[in-house]
């Protein structure tokens, strides 16, 4: 399983507008075939701070999202809404195991 964890810190006046551009991606991510969670966090402590948990199959699937519409839609509609440049961490994941 591939699994990537994607900082977010918005600006403040975006929030909203980020989160409803958030939701759309998640919406259409999770119908991905080799998708197995698009999980959107966002901290109690800073209403502003997201994170996203991306899991896929594989390595070659989560870069497929990168190709889709929708992310790309998502990529362009939140960017200058970020207070900063979003910070992506790969992450190999151990279990639960990709059936």
């Amino acid at each position: 399983m591939h699994v990537t964890l994607v900082e977010v810190d918005v600006i403040p006046d975006f929030r909203e507008d980020f989160i409803a551009a958030s939701r759309l991606n998640h919406e259409a991510s999770v119908r991905e075939p080799g998708n197995l969670r698009f999980d959107i966090l966002q901290s109690p402590q800073d209403p502003n701070h997201f994170v996203f948990y991306e899991a896929y199959r594989n390595e070659q699937e989560a870069r497929a999202h990168k190709q889709t519409q929708h992310y790309r839609t998502w990529r362009d509609s939140v960017a200058n809404w970020m207070a900063a440049p979003r910070r992506g961490t790969p992450m190999l994941g151990l279990f639960p195991q990709a059936r």
